[in-house]
């Protein structure tokens, strides 16, 4: 890299070029590998933070006062906030049953229409392949360090592109078309035609495609030491929004599902517009990250449990308006919540950086030995600064650089080519496809086994809940147990998959009760595919195009369950039913497809052990050396 004559000034977390002549006179110097450190007046009076860098050999010096080191953890943090609100509007996709009927009824559809229309909303929910396209274009952040220095925070370009072109995709999608679907559902615009209304229901289900790839992408960026926690709680919360929706809904247009329409044009999307600016990329790694996870994590994990609470009490008692009023004030105040750990974050590190004693620029310049000529000095520590290697003389460990450089080597078409790929594919259509179809046809299940409507319904409802803790929980756990015993991540996808089988083969066996069991651990297991997948992503084929890659292996899932569902638990319920007149009731309506779906799940945890010893070196040499660089940070 040749020499910039000049520094860089951190606004915001933005870098901006600041020639040397433009600097304070006096207050610059160069020592091997410049270290200054200045505050300096700016135009506008207010305080900017100065950060000196030599380039000779592509060194960047970090500055930990000002807005460098807290601002950039801090806005880490506040990204997450705003990702983890945009997740908890994303989820309308699982609210269609409200507003179906209205559907049917206002265009005149029979049943098999609006399942026509239904299976394009799973179209455009699995079709995240434009939408990670996109985000690699657009978002993902182009090194400013040499690759031997590529653990530092690796800053943004200014302006342009980020993430928030991703979520802004979405946000006109979504508006587009679910106001599109309520002009007609009112009847502002005639009857639309069938192809016509399979095209907004499209739109407004690809749009969480948008959403889902710029949170959980970045989320991975910003916290790559604990991605599948974070992972965990982007794809939990995304889950949970369902039933938040619901509560809206309940709360303010209850049994008027045509103004519930508009309302999932204009929350999500005006929602989305105003938090998209935060989304940031800030490849920011703190020691103490895992702390403000934690509480993202607990915060989750109360929502959770308030939000069953109110599904199960709801089931049993008949609540007033202000009662709803009530529950929906509790859970607005919970969601703003993780707002509180971002703010107290950002008040620790100030706190910190201003009990900092700090080497002036004029001190170095009178003692150039102050600081090691030999080391770069980034972020915070105890004296002010920690120490990674650099320096003019001195390279990087090149087993270092090849486990910080190898995430960056794959993109879709050259992760399509390899054995891994297909293997996670597979064991993903399994787990996820038999997931789906147990969800779809939980109703005629318990119907056929005795269940009354009231039990079925609650299973139903609750199952968002059992999703929700597989989703953060497989996250959150594999994440313990790679750091702590350096477990690779697949071993918990075929952990996950054999486990689903045993649901499955519960819910086959009639018992009484075992609809109640298997439904709770078939949809913990099917949630956890969906922080496991990701992470699995990012870690064997890179994070650079992670967004990408996972959504092109989401496809598998609507395949999974079409010749689930379609093939297997359709056809074999049909046959059934044919020799009691359409109508089937016992155990023998499902008993057959679910040790089918049984055995499809063992074959998929099959795949996912056989990835889990493919991948179990490179983990080790590559996974666990990074998160340990990292952590050493």
């Amino acid at each position: 890299m040749p020499h910039l004559g000049g520094m860089l000034v951190m606004d915001e977390g933005s870098p901006c070029f600041v020639p040397f002549s433009k600097a304070k006179k006096g207050r610059v110097s160069r020592i091997s590998a410049i270290r200054v450190l200045e505050d300096s007046e700016g135009s506008d009076g207010g305080k900017k933070s100065y950060l000196g860098a030599l380039v000779g050999n592509g060194a960047v010096v970090q500055n930990t006062a000002g807005d460098m080191s807290g601002g950039m953890q801090a806005g880490g943090l506040n990204s997450e906030v705003a990702s983890i609100w945009i997740q908890c509007t994303s989820g309308s996709l699982y609210t269609f049953g409200i507003y179906s009927s209205a559907l049917k009824s206002t265009q005149g559809y029979d049943q098999s229409t609006l399942d026509t229309v239904s299976v394009f909303k799973d179209i455009g929910a699995n079709s995240g392949l434009l939408a990670g396209l996109l985000y690699s274009y657009v978002a993902s952040p182009p090194p400013l360090l040499s690759s031997s220095t590529s653990t530092a925070t690796a800053v943004r370009r200014c302006g342009g592109g980020g993430p928030w072109i991703v979520v802004a995709a979405g946000a006109i999608q979504c508006f587009a078309g679910y106001f599109l679907m309520w002009l007609s559902v009112a009847g502002i615009l005639p009857r639309q035609p069938v192809p016509v209304m399979c095209l907004y229901m499209l739109l407004a289900a690809h749009a969480m495609t948008f959403f889902n790839t710029a949170n959980v992408v970045t989320g991975v960026h910003n916290f790559s030491t604990y991605a599948g926690t974070i992972v965990g709680i982007m794809k939990g919360f995304l889950g949970l929004s369902g039933a938040i929706l619901i509560q809206v809904y309940q709360t303010i247009f209850k049994n008027k599902p045509a103004s519930y329409l508009l309302m999932l044009a204009l929350l999500p999307t005006f929602n989305s517009l105003l938090l998209m600016c935060f989304v940031r990329i800030y490849n920011m790694n703190e020691g103490d990250e895992k702390q403000h996870l934690n509480g993202f994590s607990l915060i989750a994990l109360i929502i959770a449990a308030y939000l069953m609470a109110i599904i199960i009490l709801e089931n049993v008692l008949t609540w007033q308006l202000s009662a709803r009023i009530c529950t929906l004030i509790v859970l607005i105040l919970l969601l703003a919540s993780p707002l509180w750990i971002a703010i107290k974050a950002r008040e620790r590190n100030f706190g910190t950086i201003s009990r900092t004693s700090f080497i002036e620029g004029d001190q170095l310049a009178d003692d150039p030995n102050r600081l090691d000529a030999e080391k770069i000095y980034t972020r915070q520590g105890p004296t002010g600064y920690l120490q990674v290697p650099g320096g003019s003389d001195e390279e990087t460990d090149t087993t270092d650089k090849k486990t910080l450089q190898w995430e960056d080597n794959l993109n879709l078409l050259q992760a399509i080519c390899t054995i891994n790929f297909w293997f996670l594919f597979v064991a993903t259509a399994c787990g996820m496809g038999s997931g789906l179809a147990t969800v779809n046809n939980i109703s005629q299940i318990g119907g056929s086994l005795g269940y009354t409507n009231f039990e079925t319904s609650s299973l139903v409802s609750l199952w968002s809940i059992w999703n929700f803790l597989g989703r953060f929980g497989a996250g959150y756990i594999s994440d313990y147990f790679l750091h702590m015993h350096g477990w690779a991540r697949p071993l918990f996808m075929a952990i996950t998959l054999a486990t689903m089988s045993i649901g499955h083969a519960v819910i086959a066996s009639g018992w009484p009760g075992a609809l109640y069991v298997g439904s709770v651990v078939v949809g913990v297991c099917y949630g956890s595919q969906w922080s496991l997948m990701p992470t699995i992503v990012s870690e064997v084929f890179g994070v650079v195009h992670m967004g990408t890659i996972f959504n092109t292996i989401t496809i598998a899932g609507p395949v999974g369950s079409y010749i689930l569902s379609v093939w297997v638990v359709g056809y074999i319920y049909d046959k059934e039913a044919s020799k009691e007149g359409n109508t089937c009731t016992g155990t023998q309506c499902f008993m057959l497809s679910f040790f089918i779906m049984a055995s499809a799940t063992l074959f998929g945890s099959l795949f996912a052990l056989a990835l889990f010893f493919r991948t179990k070196k490179f983990y080790k040499q590559v996974i666990l050396r990074r998160l340990q660089h990292f952590l050493r940070e």
